[in-house]
């Protein structure tokens, strides 16, 4: 007889929670970004004002942040923020609402991709300035000094020589100065002609890619590169976008292969978008022990593990495989990559809202365990 889902193991709690909703400080943090520069958002119309808690404070939602990533991914580019906002204003608008995906499940149709115009960023040189050096000559008499007779000669030949000795120290000072400004000089235009490259080779990829899908690491570019174009929807890119932030770009390569399979399989798609509307159903009016929960919690399970199987079968896991030891030769051990993360992957997933219910989350942790009931480490 089979049990219950709910009695068949222990449930696992776990104790993570993602918020529903974030201050400004947690948003701009998991942007990558600052308060200050969040509020010239508001203040430019480039991200919409979001709704205030009954602390009179600003709370961010998941479209918010969604957003705000976007801003700063093109803002990273070199494009200008008048051209971000102009982009966002003429996308074409969503017919249905999109879907709040997770960095583990698809996503239906969003918006659709933006095409913003690049803006070649300036690039400012420092102006060298150096202090003057003033020194005495030699023979001469220092101001407020009375020359008299040999002793004052004699005076003077020894000012001479003390003042030729701070002559030689004090240009020996300024040359070190000098020196030190121009190694600083250097090494700010080297970082900035670095930043050009990465900014250049980003709008290369937006204008090969024709999409937002350009504005993700090359690492996850090439990733997607073998499907056609226009196969993946603005939620993907999305999921993509939170996943690269919070795992870096190898997670969200290898979280591509979900798409890629999505992509190829077109009744796996469908099977995707109906789980992800059962889940959004599971809101704030349905109990945690409601038979719905459990019900979706299995049909999440079944078309994960369907999905699994598309994936090892067509071939895809064992690029994903390739996908590491490329990222290995890449990064050495001990290199950290580019753009590496400042937060560890637990605290960026704390500060990224996701408005779950307390049924949507039940029904997440009942399709946990029955992923871990189907690990081989516990099938007997």
């Amino acid at each position: 007889m089979d049990l219950p889902l709910e009695e068949r193991s222990p449930p696992v709690h776990s104790s993570f929670r993602p918020p529903r909703q974030v201050k400004i400080g947690d948003a701009a943090a998991f942007a990558g970004s600052t308060p200050r520069a969040i509020r010239h958002y508001h203040e430019i119309g480039l991200l919409p004002e979001p709704e205030r808690g009954t602390d009179d404070r600003r709370r961010y939602g998941y479209e918010d942040l969604i957003r705000l990533l976007w801003i700063r991914k093109m803002a990273d580019a070199g494009i200008a923020l008048d051209d971000i906002r102009d982009a966002f204003t003429t996308a074409s608008p969503t017919t249905t609402a999109p879907t709040r995906a997770t960095p583990t499940t698809a996503a239906p149709t969003g918006t659709a991709p933006i095409t913003p115009t690049p803006t070649t960023p300036t690039l400012t040189t420092p102006t060298l300035t150096t202090a003057a050096v003033t020194t005495t000559p030699t023979g001469a008499t220092p101001a407020g000094t009375a020359s008299t007779g040999s002793s004052a000669g004699a005076g003077s030949s020894a000012d001479a020589d003390n003042s030729a000795d701070t002559d030689s120290s004090a240009d020996t000072g300024a040359g070190d100065d000098i020196a030190g400004i121009l190694e600083r000089v250097e090494r700010t235009l080297a970082e900035r002609e670095a930043e050009l490259r990465r900014q250049r080779a980003a709008v290369q990829r937006m204008r090969t890619e024709g999409s937002r899908v350009g504005l993700l690491s090359d690492f996850v570019t090439a990733r997607l590169k073998s499907l056609p174009e226009g196969s993946l929807r603005q939620g993907d890119l999305d999921s993509l976008l939170v996943t690269e932030r919070i795992f870096g770009a190898l997670g969200a390569a290898v979280h591509a292969t979900r798409f890629i399979a999505l992509a190829r399989h077109p009744a796996l798609r469908q099977e995707s978008d109906r789980i992800d509307q059962a889940e959004e159903a599971l809101d704030d009016s349905v109990a945690v022990d409601d038979p719905r929960v459990a019900r979706v919690a299995a049909e999440r399970h079944a078309f994960e593990s369907a999905l699994d199987t598309v994936i090892e079968e067509s071939g895809l896991a064992k690029e994903d495989d390739a996908l590491f030891e490329a990222w290995d030769t890449l990064h050495p051990a001990g290199d950290e990559a580019p753009g590496g993360r400042q937060m560890s992957a637990f605290e960026a997933a704390g500060k990224m809202p996701y408005d779950f219910s307390p049924a949507r989350l039940r029904c997440m942790e009942l399709a946990l365990e029955l992923s871990l009931l189907d690990s081989p480490g516990t099938r007997h």
